[in-house]
This record gives structure tokens, C-alpha cells and sequence, in this order.
């Protein structure tokens, strides 16, 4: 075999170097492929719970909420920012506190994983939203879908992810009045504020940056500031 000495070393001729290039890198990309598909494996596996509301005469007509058992969590919906705005798909990606993830997984527990039967069942209650809830880990996969539930489990499972949902609603509107109606913020934050008083908000603290952003905001007015800044601390104090 030819060989070139440079020094002490010896290399191989540059066809068989370029072989075993290419031969690593061939290698290397096989490992982290299947690194890659290890990875989507075990997320997809992971224990999900959604939540999704249908409900055509509420704004939003119909939104979804997911979350993982490692806190991830995604919020999606079709809304309007205003009465003056088109509807349009909008989507948020959280981590929600480990308390409620508690709670949300425990409460599911006891519902026996949306497994038997939801909803009353009583047609004289009026209609308040197609709701379901959906379970899925490596092992099973249920859904349920209802009005209304006499199961406490499933009641308060349907108080909290309204609870986040509206947070998240108010989220996406501030950011949308802080870019561009400057004027709605004051409005807007004392609903929340009342709103969050009275226990009707949860994970606040996940829309903590728009909040940051509305504090840090010279252009603001300081009773404006102060009510964003009063929310990022109940919010934290909730997270606890």
C-alpha cells in the first residue's frame, strides 16, 4: 500500500481517507437518527391529557388544551382578539406549575382515565359546550365527550383547564393591545385582575412575559404597569 510520512505519522492514501470519512459520517448520521427516533418514541409516550371545548357562542368558538406529564403543555384555539377581528387559529406552547399537573393527572385518576360513563345524561340542562377529555400514555388510549358531569373528578378537571384557557386568552389580547391599542391595556388588565381575585384564572404565571413586557413599558401608563405587575405576583405566588 502507498503511504505519505508526514513527520512521525503515517497517513493512507487519500481514496482510502475519503472512504473512511465517508464511512464515519454515514455512522454518525445512523446514530443520530436513531437517537432522534428514541427521543419522538418516548415523547410520544409520555401520559397526555387534552381537554377541548366546542362551543359556537362563546369566543372562543372551540379551543384545546394539552398537557404532558413532564409539565409541557400546549394551548390552541379559533378566536378573535376583538369583536372587530376575523377569527384566526392561534396556538402556545407553556409549561405549566407542577401543582396543578398534579392535580390534573390525580383528578383524571380518579375518573378512571375517561374510561366509563361522563356526562349526566339530563336533557333538561341547558347546553354549555361539546366538551371532551382524552387520555393516552404507551399503554391505553380513551376518550369521553359531555355537557355536562355529575363526576366531581371530571368537574373540576373542567373548572381548571377553563381556568388556564381564559389566562391564555388574556395572554394573547395583551399582547395584541400592547402592539397595537396601547389604550385597551387598562381596560383589559382590571378584568383580569377581578377575574384572578375571585379564583377564576390559573397559571398566571405562564404569561408572565407579556406582563414583563407591559411593566418594562416606559410608554405605558404607570397605573397600567402596576396592574401588570400585581398579576406577575399573584400569579408567582400561586406557582408556588
Amino acid at each position: 500500500m502507498t503511504r505519505i510520512l508526514v513527520g512521525t505519522a503515517a497517513l493512507s492514501c487519500p481514496a482510502a481517507l475519503r472512504a473512511g470519512i465517508t464511512v464515519l459520517v454515514i455512522l454518525l448520521g445512523i446514530v443520530e437518527s436513531i437517537a432522534q427516533q428514541s427521543s419522538a418514541a418516548n415523547a410520544s409516550s409520555s401520559p397526555t391529557i387534552t381537554f377541548s371545548l366546542d362551543f359556537p357562542q362563546s369566543n372562543p368558538p372551540r379551543y384545546s388544551i394539552t398537557v404532558a406529564a413532564d409539565g409541557r403543555a400546549r394551548y390552541e384555539c379559533t378566536c378573535s382578539v376583538d369583536a372587530d377581528s376575523d377569527l384566526e387559529n392561534y396556538r402556545s406552547d407553556f409549561e405549566i406549575s407542577a401543582a396543578n399537573r398534579q392535580r390534573i393527572f390525580d383528578w383524571a385518576k380518579q375518573a378512571k382515565f375517561f374510561t366509563g360513563k361522563v356526562d349526566s345524561g339530563n336533557s333538561k340542562l341547558a347546553f354549555i359546550g361539546t366538551k371532551e377529555l382524552s387520555y393516552s400514555d404507551a399503554q391505553r388510549s380513551s376518550t369521553v365527550r359531555y355537557n355536562y358531569s355529575n363526576l366531581k373528578p371530571v368537574g373540576q378537571l373542567t373548572t381548571i383547564f377553563q381556568q388556564i384557557a381564559a389566562t391564555r386568552d388574556y395572554g394573547h389580547r395583551l399582547a395584541y393591545y400592547h402592539r397595537y391599542q396601547k389604550l385597551a391595556l387598562d381596560d383589559e388588565l382590571k378584568r383580569m385582575e377581578d377575574q384572578a381575585k375571585n379564583d377564576e384564572l390559573a397559571e398566571i404565571h405562564s404569561i408572565e412575559p407579556v406582563l414583563r413586557e407591559i411593566v418594562d413599558d416606559n410608554s405605558v401608563i404607570n397605573v397600567v404597569r402596576a396592574r401588570a405587575k400585581a398579576l406577575i405576583d399573584m400569579g408567582n405566588a400561586a406557582a408556588r
